[in-house]
Parts: structure tokens; C-alpha cells; sequence
């Protein structure tokens, strides 16, 4: 006897609901900012509790969520990460792109988009200004602490996430470089404030630019938006207001993905 014949009314366009709450589940998990037990779980998905503690076995025994031992308490398991590393960064590409092609052509100068891969950054799409030649940074990965968009990352990440980040030496690549950790975090203070991080020389030293980090609902980033040129061009433009627009972008992105 089929849903309708015994007078439930099936979920729209063939979606399956208890896929729906599990997924719903899944969600309240990972924007939740640290582990929770089922029960307020369930109240913020608005489930009978036995049902959310049924659908979080269900997740658990595929390795989506983990339940710690002592508290009972949920948070993401690594099944989640091996989901989004067999995706790859592409879906994630897809949506930045038309937002780098704006950015580039708002600010006239190139806009990247950088990926996290643990505690190092890793460019996967890159829009040129139509009249400027730019360095293809494709690929490749960059120094946390000597580039905008590390210094957002950085910014972004729990705090020991960042001691670890910043527990090797930091190598000085220019004049500017900062390699004292005191000097980084005063700068990152401030990253946290305006929203959106710069450089001035201190990886190539004719380059200046701009990013920002693309949250991803909990501490952390998604991703950092960057716009970068020649020290010229970006102070004729004005750092300040480029690094305001990739915020923009970066925060308009960050809506797309939690969408």
C-alpha cells in the first residue's frame, strides 16, 4: 500500500524523507561548534529523539559521524572527508568561477581561488584581467604566512590549528617577509577585524595583494578568494578597496556553498 492510499502525504518530488532527515542530521552535526549529544540534535532538526538516535547509528556505522565513548556527544568522522576528497575541488569551481571572472573584472586584476589541503593552500582556478599578463599559480601551493591568502586561512582556523601552522620556522622570502610569530598574529588580529587579509611584497616582492576567506559555517574556511598584481597597479586601484570586494565575493560565495 503506497503513502498516499494510507493518507501520508509523500515528500515532494520524490525525495525520500528519512534520507532527507538524515541528511538534515548530517548538516546539524557539522555546523554544530563542538560535538553534540543526540538529543539536542534531534530537538534542533525537529525529531522524535529515537529517530535522530537511529538515523546517527545509521550514520555512524558508515563512518559520517562519530560518537565519543565518554560524553556520547556526535561530531563529523572522517567518511565525510573521503566523500568531498573523491569530489575533488570542481564542484567547488564551478560555483567561484562567474565570482572570480566579477572580481577580476571589478578590480582589474587577477583573482584566484585557493583550496585548503590541511594546513596548506592549493590554487584550483584563476580568472586573468582581460589586459594583464599574469603568472599561472594553478596547482600550485603557497606559503602560509608570506601571501594574502595564507594569512586569511590562518585567520580563519581554530587556535590550535594555528599553533601548529605556525610551529616550524617562518622563512623570510623578502624585505617585508614577516617571519617574527608575535608580528604575524598582531597582523592576523587585524585580518579577523577588517575580514580580508593583504600582502605587500612579502612573497615576490613586485607583488601586492588581497583575500579573503570563504566560511564554511563553523571556524574555519571553505576556501580563500585572492586578487593580486603588480605594487603599481594595486595602489593606483587601492588595496583597501580590493580587498573589500574580495570580501564581498568571498561572503557571496560562502552563501552559495551553504545553500
Amino acid at each position: 500500500m503506497n503513502a498516499e492510499v494510507m493518507g501520508v502525504k509523500p515528500p515532494p518530488d520524490g525525495r525520500v524523507q528519512s534520507v532527507e532527515r538524515a541528511i538534515e542530521l548530517l548538516q546539524a552535526v557539522a555546523a554544530a561548534r563542538e560535538p553534540e549529544p543526540a538529543a539536542a540534535l534531534a530537538d534542533r532538526c525537529g525529531l522524535n529523539r529515537s529517530t535522530a538516535w537511529r538515523l546517527l547509528a545509521t550514520l555512524e556505522h558508515h563512518g559520517l559521524v562519530e560518537r565519543d565513548p565518554a560524553t556520547h556527544h556526535y561530531s563529523i568522522a572522517y567518511g565525510v572527508v573521503r566523500l568531498a576528497a573523491a569530489a575533488g575541488h570542481e564542484p567547488l569551481a564551478r560555483r567561484a568561477r562567474p565570482l572570480l571572472r566579477r572580481l577580476a573584472a571589478e578590480t582589474g586584476e587577477t583573482a584566484n581561488l585557493a583550496a585548503p589541503n590541511g594546513l596548506e593552500l592549493v590554487y584550483v582556478d584563476q580568472v586573468q584581467a582581460s589586459h594583464v599578463m599574469a603568472a599561472d599559480w594553478l596547482g600550485r601551493t603557497t606559503p602560509l604566512h608570506a601571501t594574502s591568502t595564507g594569512k586569511a586561512l590562518l585567520a580563519a582556523l581554530a587556535a590550535g590549528d594555528l599553533e601548529a601552522a605556525l610551529a616550524r620556522p617562518l622563512e623570510r622570502y623578502t624585505a617585508t617577509t614577516l617571519t617574527d610569530p608575535a608580528a604575524l598574529r598582531a597582523e592576523l588580529d587585524d585580518v579577523r577585524r577588517l575580514g580580508y587579509a593583504t600582502s605587500r611584497g612579502e612573497l615576490e616582492p613586485s607583488l601586492w595583494g588581497a583575500s579573503a576567506a570563504v566560511p564554511d559555517g563553523r571556524r574555519g574556511a571553505a576556501a580563500v578568494l585572492s586578487v593580486w598584481g603588480t605594487e603599481f597597479r594595486v595602489r593606483e586601484r587601492g588595496l583597501a578597496r580590493i580587498g573589500t570586494a574580495t570580501l564581498a565575493a568571498a561572503r557571496e560565495l560562502g552563501a552559495l556553498i551553504a545553500a
